[in-house]
């Protein structure tokens, strides 16, 4: 997917062909194998990967995800990505990712932290504040990203709170981290309906999929921000739909007691692969990668979808949307405010500056609006998508970040 969006993207900006073989590839990829001693008794070994793919404009920058199916593709595939997203926000960031092929709901938490800081040590060699800054994805979190950082930091003998990012505030985290790449995507959504013609239309019908760290936060920020109501919600058990609404307080104090959407009383229960046939006006991506392919789109009647998620849109499948008239705000832009505050974190650990959440969030939203103008600018002078707007800004920064730097060694 990434190397079709590359492409496509190709015909629109000048560039050497030397560049475009570079950024096909990743720079390097380290595999582990991270053996733990379970609680019953036995040894299992995990896989794991982190990838960087290119530091033309600056170190590695990128999350890590628990899941089953991670795999080294994907995680290649993640951290050409984060180098996309991290030059269309103007960061001073490559890209990279890394994660562990593991499902955390068999692991114990003595176990979960054995893995987290087996894995924080084999790449110990491998990041660091001015070389690559991992931060939480998927299954990921703070509590996670603090195992990693003091094992970091016993490795190397000193202490470096920029070395992670996504740490709790009393570990040099920055506030409003949690809340960032549901609060960015909002911000970014309120853009794209002022574009469309529709901020301020409070009949809008609002669908998420994915009710998880990213899902839920944008629901909150959809009621409150935007004043608008969330008719249908997902996760990987349930679907939810109730077109008089699904209030945010009663859903996510339902998931956060159950951890799943199943048994919510107060709305019709249907199954997951049920949902993008719902009613819904715009529909919010917030689970993985693929949700959308060319199986399902046709049953979408949302007219606009956001992607939070990393790549939940096949290009197949948004060809179709694209014919029906879709609108799609891609995930290089929507989903880059979890990445710009961790930016904002690195910046106050190496400054020891404590900013406040209010000033976080204001030049979270200062950033996010001018690369959204930046894109849809490109957009419409080119007369191509927001997708292919949003690659031919980021490609051009690299590759002039390249062009000085020079192809060496």
């Amino acid at each position: 997917m990434f190397l079709q969006q590359l492409e496509q993207a190709v015909p629109y900006v000048t560039v050497e062909p030397e560049y475009l073989e570079i950024l096909r590839h990743p720079k390097e990829v380290l595999e582990l194998s991270l053996p733990v001693r379970l609680d019953g008794g036995g040894v299992k070994v995990f896989k794991a990967w982190r990838s960087h793919h290119n530091n033309a404009l600056g170190p590695y920058k990128g999350g890590v995800r628990y899941h089953a199916e991670v795999s080294r593709d994907e995680v290649v595939a993640l951290s050409s990505w984060m180098t996309i997203k991290c030059a269309i926000a103007g960061l001073p960031y490559g890209g990279g990712k890394g994660g562990i092929s593991v499902d955390i709901r068999e692991l114990s938490r003595n176990e979960l932290e054995t893995l987290s800081r087996a894995y924080a040590f084999g790449l110990a060699r491998f990041t660091g504040t001015d070389y690559d800054i991992p931060a939480p994805d998927v299954y990921t979190n703070p509590q996670i990203m603090s195992w990693f950082l003091d094992t970091y930091e016993k490795v190397k003998g000193w202490s470096e709170s920029s070395a992670y990012t996504g740490k709790p505030p009393v570990l040099g985290g920055s506030l409003g981290r949690s809340d960032a790449t549901g609060k960015g995507g909002v911000f970014i959504l309120r853009e794209g309906l002022a574009k469309l013609g529709l901020l301020g239309k409070k009949d809008l019908k609002v669908g998420i999929q994915g009710y998880g760290n990213a899902g839920t936060r944008a629901h909150r920020f959809v009621e409150d921000d935007l004043g608008l109501t969330v008719v249908a919600v997902s996760d990987s058990g349930a679907a939810l739909y109730n077109p008089k609404g699904l209030p945010y307080r009663e859903v996510s104090k339902h998931k956060n007691n159950t951890r799943s959407l199943k048994g919510f009383q107060g709305a019709e229960e249907l199954f997951p692969d049920l949902f993008f046939g719902l009613d819904m006006d715009i529909l919010i991506l917030a689970a993985l990668g693929g949700a959308v392919d060319a199986q399902n789109a046709p049953d979408i009647k949302a007219h606009v979808l956001l992607e939070i998620a990393n790549g939940p849109v096949t290009p197949d499948a948004e060809a179709l949307l694209t014919d029906k008239g879709v609108t799609i705000i891609p995930d290089v832009l929507a989903n880059a405010g979890g990445v710009i505050v961790s930016c904002f974190e690195w910046i106050q650990g190496r400054s020891g500056d404590v900013w406040t959440e209010e000033y976080v969030f204001q030049k979270l939203d200062e950033r996010l609006t001018l690369s959204f103008k930046d894109v849809m600018k490109i957009a419409e002078d080119r007369k191509i998508s927001a997708r292919k707007a949003a690659y031919v800004k980021a490609v051009g920064r690299i590759v002039d970040a390249m062009r000085f730097r020079g192809i060496w060694p």
